[in-house]
Protein backbone atom coordinates (compact mmCIF):
# COMPACT_ATOMS: atom_id res chain seq x y z
CA UNK A 1 0.00 0.00 0.00
CA UNK A 2 1.35 3.41 -0.94
CA UNK A 3 1.71 5.96 1.83
CA UNK A 4 2.14 9.75 1.56
CA UNK A 5 5.68 11.02 1.11
CA UNK A 6 6.88 13.49 3.74
CA UNK A 7 5.88 17.05 2.86
CA UNK A 8 8.74 19.34 1.79
CA UNK A 9 8.78 21.15 5.14
CA UNK A 10 8.76 17.97 7.25
CA UNK A 11 11.19 18.11 10.13
CA UNK A 12 11.62 15.12 12.46
CA UNK A 13 9.90 13.59 15.48
CA UNK A 14 9.81 16.08 18.37
CA UNK A 15 12.64 15.73 20.89
CA UNK A 16 10.18 15.23 23.75
CA UNK A 17 9.14 11.91 22.19
CA UNK A 18 12.28 10.62 23.90
CA UNK A 19 13.70 8.90 20.84
CA UNK A 20 10.41 7.30 19.81
CA UNK A 21 8.36 8.28 16.80
CA UNK A 22 5.15 8.78 18.79
CA UNK A 23 4.18 10.42 22.08
CA UNK A 24 4.09 7.49 24.52
CA UNK A 25 2.02 8.15 27.65
CA UNK A 26 4.14 5.91 29.89
CA UNK A 27 7.31 7.77 28.90
CA UNK A 28 5.66 11.07 29.78
CA UNK A 29 4.44 9.76 33.15
CA UNK A 30 7.93 8.60 34.11
CA UNK A 31 9.43 11.96 33.11
CA UNK A 32 6.74 14.05 34.79
CA UNK A 33 6.12 11.97 37.92
CA UNK A 34 9.18 9.84 38.44
CA UNK A 35 7.46 6.48 38.17
CA UNK A 36 4.58 4.37 36.99
CA UNK A 37 0.92 5.27 37.58
CA UNK A 38 -1.02 2.00 37.69
CA UNK A 39 -4.76 1.73 37.09
CA UNK A 40 -6.74 -0.66 39.29
CA UNK A 41 -9.83 -1.86 37.43
CA UNK A 42 -13.17 -1.69 39.22
CA UNK A 43 -16.58 -3.13 38.33
CA UNK A 44 -19.06 -0.98 40.22
CA UNK A 45 -22.11 -2.71 38.72
CA UNK A 46 -22.98 -0.04 36.16
CA UNK A 47 -24.77 -0.90 32.94
CA UNK A 48 -25.25 0.94 29.65
CA UNK A 49 -28.19 2.60 27.82
CA UNK A 50 -27.47 0.25 24.95
CA UNK A 51 -28.12 -2.73 27.23
CA UNK A 52 -30.90 -1.76 29.62
CA UNK A 53 -33.47 -0.97 26.92
CA UNK A 54 -33.07 2.82 26.91
CA UNK A 55 -31.39 2.68 23.48
CA UNK A 56 -31.27 -1.05 22.90
CA UNK A 57 -30.53 -4.42 24.45
CA UNK A 58 -27.48 -6.62 24.07
CA UNK A 59 -25.04 -3.75 23.67
CA UNK A 60 -22.88 -2.81 20.71
CA UNK A 61 -22.20 -5.65 18.28
CA UNK A 62 -18.58 -6.02 19.47
CA UNK A 63 -19.15 -5.61 23.22
CA UNK A 64 -18.73 -8.20 25.94
CA UNK A 65 -16.85 -6.72 28.89
CA UNK A 66 -15.91 -10.19 30.14
CA UNK A 67 -13.22 -10.22 27.46
CA UNK A 68 -11.41 -7.33 29.17
CA UNK A 69 -12.31 -7.95 32.81
CA UNK A 70 -9.58 -9.04 35.25
CA UNK A 71 -10.39 -12.32 36.96
CA UNK A 72 -10.69 -10.74 40.40
CA UNK A 73 -13.59 -8.56 39.23
CA UNK A 74 -15.71 -11.59 38.40
CA UNK A 75 -16.12 -12.31 42.09
CA UNK A 76 -18.55 -9.35 42.35
CA UNK A 77 -17.04 -8.01 45.55
CA UNK A 78 -17.28 -4.47 46.87
CA UNK A 79 -15.23 -1.59 45.54
CA UNK A 80 -12.70 -1.54 48.38
CA UNK A 81 -12.18 -5.32 48.24
CA UNK A 82 -11.60 -5.09 44.48
CA UNK A 83 -9.03 -2.35 45.04
CA UNK A 84 -7.23 -4.42 47.71
CA UNK A 85 -6.99 -7.42 45.38
CA UNK A 86 -5.99 -5.34 42.39
CA UNK A 87 -3.25 -3.48 44.26
CA UNK A 88 -1.84 -6.71 45.70
CA UNK A 89 -1.60 -8.13 42.16
CA UNK A 90 -0.13 -4.99 40.62
CA UNK A 91 2.46 -4.57 43.37
CA UNK A 92 3.81 -8.02 42.52
CA UNK A 93 3.77 -7.31 38.80
CA UNK A 94 4.98 -3.68 38.88
CA UNK A 95 6.88 -3.17 42.16
CA UNK A 96 8.13 0.26 41.04
CA UNK A 97 4.60 1.74 40.80
CA UNK A 98 4.52 5.28 42.17
CA UNK A 99 0.74 5.67 42.61
CA UNK A 100 -2.50 3.76 42.04
CA UNK A 101 -5.58 5.11 40.28
CA UNK A 102 -9.06 3.62 40.67
CA UNK A 103 -10.23 2.75 37.15
CA UNK A 104 -14.00 2.53 36.79
CA UNK A 105 -13.79 0.40 33.67
CA UNK A 106 -16.77 -1.89 33.13
CA UNK A 107 -19.55 -0.50 30.93
CA UNK A 108 -20.68 3.15 31.34
CA UNK A 109 -19.51 4.52 34.67
CA UNK A 110 -21.32 7.85 34.50
CA UNK A 111 -24.66 6.22 33.66
CA UNK A 112 -26.67 6.51 36.82
CA UNK A 113 -28.07 8.76 39.49
CA UNK A 114 -25.57 11.41 40.57
CA UNK A 115 -25.88 10.32 44.21
CA UNK A 116 -24.85 6.80 43.26
CA UNK A 117 -21.93 8.05 41.16
CA UNK A 118 -20.76 10.21 44.05
CA UNK A 119 -20.95 7.27 46.47
CA UNK A 120 -18.93 4.99 44.18
CA UNK A 121 -16.19 7.51 43.44
CA UNK A 122 -15.88 8.69 47.04
CA UNK A 123 -15.68 5.08 48.25
CA UNK A 124 -12.75 4.43 45.91
CA UNK A 125 -11.03 7.67 46.94
CA UNK A 126 -11.43 6.64 50.57
CA UNK A 127 -8.95 3.82 50.02
CA UNK A 128 -5.58 4.93 51.47
CA UNK A 129 -3.60 3.76 48.43
CA UNK A 130 -5.75 5.40 45.76
CA UNK A 131 -4.40 8.71 44.47
CA UNK A 132 -6.97 9.51 41.77
CA UNK A 133 -9.67 8.28 39.42
CA UNK A 134 -10.08 7.15 35.83
CA UNK A 135 -13.73 7.01 34.72
CA UNK A 136 -14.66 5.14 31.55
CA UNK A 137 -17.95 5.93 29.83
CA UNK A 138 -19.86 6.65 26.62
CA UNK A 139 -20.24 10.14 25.16
CA UNK A 140 -24.04 10.00 25.50
CA UNK A 141 -23.80 9.40 29.27
CA UNK A 142 -22.28 12.75 30.23
CA UNK A 143 -24.99 15.23 31.20
CA UNK A 144 -23.79 18.62 32.36
CA UNK A 145 -24.50 17.90 36.04
CA UNK A 146 -22.20 14.86 35.92
CA UNK A 147 -19.46 16.82 34.15
CA UNK A 148 -19.81 19.61 36.72
CA UNK A 149 -19.39 17.09 39.53
CA UNK A 150 -16.37 15.46 37.86
CA UNK A 151 -14.79 18.88 37.34
CA UNK A 152 -15.17 19.53 41.07
CA UNK A 153 -13.54 16.19 41.87
CA UNK A 154 -10.69 16.99 39.48
CA UNK A 155 -9.86 20.03 41.57
CA UNK A 156 -9.30 17.69 44.54
CA UNK A 157 -7.57 14.69 42.95
CA UNK A 158 -6.14 13.70 39.57
CA UNK A 159 -9.02 12.57 37.37
CA UNK A 160 -9.08 11.25 33.81
CA UNK A 161 -12.29 10.88 31.81
CA UNK A 162 -12.09 8.07 29.26
CA UNK A 163 -14.66 8.36 26.47
CA UNK A 164 -15.42 5.54 24.06
CA UNK A 165 -15.14 6.99 20.55
CA UNK A 166 -14.68 3.65 18.71
CA UNK A 167 -15.17 5.23 15.26
CA UNK A 168 -15.58 8.74 13.87
CA UNK A 169 -17.71 7.52 10.94
CA UNK A 170 -21.48 7.50 11.42
CA UNK A 171 -22.04 4.57 9.03
CA UNK A 172 -19.62 2.45 11.06
CA UNK A 173 -21.28 3.51 14.32
CA UNK A 174 -24.72 2.60 12.96
CA UNK A 175 -23.50 -0.78 11.72
CA UNK A 176 -22.16 -1.72 15.15
CA UNK A 177 -25.39 -0.49 16.83
CA UNK A 178 -23.51 2.08 18.84
CA UNK A 179 -26.60 4.18 19.56
CA UNK A 180 -25.05 7.61 19.03
CA UNK A 181 -23.28 9.51 16.25
CA UNK A 182 -19.88 11.17 16.07
CA UNK A 183 -21.41 14.60 16.68
CA UNK A 184 -22.40 13.33 20.13
CA UNK A 185 -18.78 12.32 20.76
CA UNK A 186 -17.43 15.69 19.65
CA UNK A 187 -19.90 17.52 21.87
CA UNK A 188 -19.06 15.40 24.93
CA UNK A 189 -15.31 15.88 24.52
CA UNK A 190 -15.66 19.64 24.10
CA UNK A 191 -17.99 20.04 27.08
CA UNK A 192 -15.63 18.00 29.27
CA UNK A 193 -12.56 19.92 28.14
CA UNK A 194 -14.26 23.28 28.75
CA UNK A 195 -14.50 22.26 32.40
CA UNK A 196 -10.77 21.54 32.55
CA UNK A 197 -11.18 17.77 32.56
CA UNK A 198 -8.48 15.58 31.09
CA UNK A 199 -10.03 13.50 28.28
CA UNK A 200 -8.75 10.24 26.85
CA UNK A 201 -10.42 8.81 23.75
CA UNK A 202 -10.80 5.11 23.01
CA UNK A 203 -10.57 4.11 19.33
CA UNK A 204 -11.38 0.63 17.97
CA UNK A 205 -9.65 -0.16 14.67
CA UNK A 206 -10.93 -2.74 12.21
CA UNK A 207 -14.69 -2.40 12.65
CA UNK A 208 -16.80 -3.51 9.67
CA UNK A 209 -17.28 -0.74 7.06
CA UNK A 210 -14.25 1.20 8.31
CA UNK A 211 -11.82 1.97 5.50
CA UNK A 212 -8.43 3.64 5.36
CA UNK A 213 -10.14 6.74 3.97
CA UNK A 214 -12.74 6.94 6.76
CA UNK A 215 -10.06 6.26 9.36
CA UNK A 216 -7.88 9.12 8.13
CA UNK A 217 -10.87 11.44 7.89
CA UNK A 218 -11.67 10.52 11.49
CA UNK A 219 -8.10 11.17 12.58
CA UNK A 220 -8.29 14.66 11.08
CA UNK A 221 -11.52 15.24 12.99
CA UNK A 222 -9.96 14.01 16.24
CA UNK A 223 -7.03 16.35 15.67
CA UNK A 224 -9.43 19.28 16.04
CA UNK A 225 -10.76 18.07 19.41
CA UNK A 226 -9.27 18.89 22.85
CA UNK A 227 -8.05 15.36 23.59
CA UNK A 228 -5.22 14.76 26.04
CA UNK A 229 -4.65 11.09 25.21
CA UNK A 230 -5.81 8.29 22.94
CA UNK A 231 -6.07 4.52 23.30
CA UNK A 232 -5.93 2.18 20.30
CA UNK A 233 -7.52 -1.26 20.36
CA UNK A 234 -7.71 -3.80 17.57
CA UNK A 235 -11.06 -5.43 16.79
CA UNK A 236 -11.29 -8.89 18.33
CA UNK A 237 -14.28 -11.15 17.98
CA UNK A 238 -15.42 -11.91 21.53
CA UNK A 239 -17.72 -14.79 22.44
CA UNK A 240 -21.27 -13.87 23.35
CA UNK A 241 -21.49 -10.87 21.02
CA UNK A 242 -23.59 -10.14 17.96
CA UNK A 243 -20.37 -9.75 16.02
CA UNK A 244 -19.35 -13.29 16.97
CA UNK A 245 -22.64 -14.61 15.59
CA UNK A 246 -22.16 -12.61 12.41
CA UNK A 247 -18.58 -13.84 12.03
CA UNK A 248 -19.53 -17.48 12.48
CA UNK A 249 -22.32 -17.16 9.91
CA UNK A 250 -20.15 -15.33 7.36
CA UNK A 251 -16.47 -14.69 8.22
CA UNK A 252 -16.05 -12.59 5.08
CA UNK A 253 -18.51 -10.04 6.47
CA UNK A 254 -16.10 -9.23 9.29
CA UNK A 255 -12.64 -8.92 7.70
CA UNK A 256 -10.03 -8.88 10.45
CA UNK A 257 -6.77 -6.96 10.38
CA UNK A 258 -3.43 -8.74 10.39
CA UNK A 259 -0.81 -7.39 12.82
CA UNK A 260 0.92 -5.62 9.93
CA UNK A 261 -2.30 -4.04 8.65
CA UNK A 262 -3.23 -3.00 12.17
CA UNK A 263 0.09 -1.23 12.74
CA UNK A 264 -0.34 0.60 9.45
CA UNK A 265 -3.85 1.65 10.51
CA UNK A 266 -2.49 2.99 13.80
CA UNK A 267 0.16 4.93 11.89
CA UNK A 268 -2.42 6.34 9.47
CA UNK A 269 -4.13 7.86 12.51
CA UNK A 270 -0.94 8.94 14.30
CA UNK A 271 0.34 10.90 11.31
CA UNK A 272 -2.66 13.24 11.46
CA UNK A 273 -2.80 13.71 15.24
CA UNK A 274 -1.22 16.66 17.06
CA UNK A 275 2.12 15.68 18.61
CA UNK A 276 0.77 16.65 22.04
CA UNK A 277 -1.79 13.82 22.25
CA UNK A 278 -0.28 11.09 24.42
CA UNK A 279 -0.77 7.51 23.28
CA UNK A 280 -1.85 5.44 26.25
CA UNK A 281 -2.39 2.05 24.67
CA UNK A 282 -1.54 0.36 21.37
CA UNK A 283 -3.75 -2.71 21.53
CA UNK A 284 -5.51 -5.20 23.75
CA UNK A 285 -5.41 -8.87 24.70
CA UNK A 286 -8.61 -10.87 25.10
CA UNK A 287 -8.08 -14.23 26.85
CA UNK A 288 -8.20 -17.16 24.37
CA UNK A 289 -11.21 -18.65 26.14
CA UNK A 290 -13.17 -15.46 25.44
CA UNK A 291 -11.89 -14.83 21.92
CA UNK A 292 -13.24 -16.30 18.69
CA UNK A 293 -10.67 -14.61 16.42
CA UNK A 294 -8.02 -13.47 15.53
CA UNK A 295 -5.10 -15.24 17.18
CA UNK A 296 -2.06 -13.12 16.38
CA UNK A 297 0.27 -14.97 18.71
CA UNK A 298 1.82 -11.62 19.74
CA UNK A 299 1.96 -10.28 23.28
CA UNK A 300 0.91 -6.68 23.79
CA UNK A 301 4.31 -5.88 25.28
CA UNK A 302 5.85 -6.24 21.80
CA UNK A 303 3.62 -3.60 20.20
CA UNK A 304 5.67 -0.48 21.09
CA UNK A 305 8.84 -1.84 19.47
CA UNK A 306 6.89 -3.13 16.47
CA UNK A 307 5.20 0.25 16.02
CA UNK A 308 8.44 2.20 16.25
CA UNK A 309 10.05 -0.13 13.71
CA UNK A 310 7.16 0.26 11.28
CA UNK A 311 7.14 4.03 11.74
CA UNK A 312 10.81 3.99 10.84
CA UNK A 313 10.17 1.88 7.76
CA UNK A 314 7.55 4.38 6.62
CA UNK A 315 9.82 7.31 7.53
CA UNK A 316 7.05 8.93 9.50
CA UNK A 317 5.97 9.86 13.04
CA UNK A 318 3.02 11.14 15.05
CA UNK A 319 1.98 14.55 13.79
CA UNK A 320 3.94 14.44 10.52
CA UNK A 321 0.82 15.26 8.47
CA UNK A 322 -0.92 17.31 11.18
CA UNK A 323 -1.70 20.87 10.17
CA UNK A 324 -3.34 23.10 12.82
CA UNK A 325 -6.40 24.99 11.71
CA UNK A 326 -5.81 28.70 11.23
CA UNK A 327 -6.16 30.45 14.57
CA UNK A 328 -6.62 27.19 16.47
CA UNK A 329 -5.31 26.96 20.01
CA UNK A 330 -4.52 23.54 21.41
CA UNK A 331 -5.04 22.41 24.95
CA UNK A 332 -2.35 23.76 27.23
CA UNK A 333 -0.25 21.60 29.54
CA UNK A 334 -1.99 23.18 32.52
CA UNK A 335 -5.21 21.40 31.55
CA UNK A 336 -3.63 18.01 31.13
CA UNK A 337 -3.87 14.92 33.31
CA UNK A 338 -1.56 15.02 36.29
CA UNK A 339 -0.24 18.35 35.05
CA UNK A 340 2.29 20.30 37.01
Amino acid sequence: MAHPAPPPDAAAPPEDFGGRRYNAYNDWVKRAHGGRLQKISIDAGFTCPNRDGTLGVGGCTFCNNDGFTPAYLRERRGILAQIDTGIAFMRRRYPDTKAFLAYFQSYSNTYGDLARLRDCYETALGHPDIAGLVVGTRPDCLPDEVLDYLAGLARRVPLELEIGIESCDDAVLRDCLRGHDFACTQDAIRRAARRGLSVTGHLLLGLPLETRETLIAGARALARLPLDALKFHQLQIIRGTRLANRYRADPASVPLLSPEAYLDAVIDVLEHLPPGIRIQRLGSEVPPAQRVSPDWGIRLSRFPAMLDARLGERETWQGRLFRPAAGAAGKTEACCYYAG
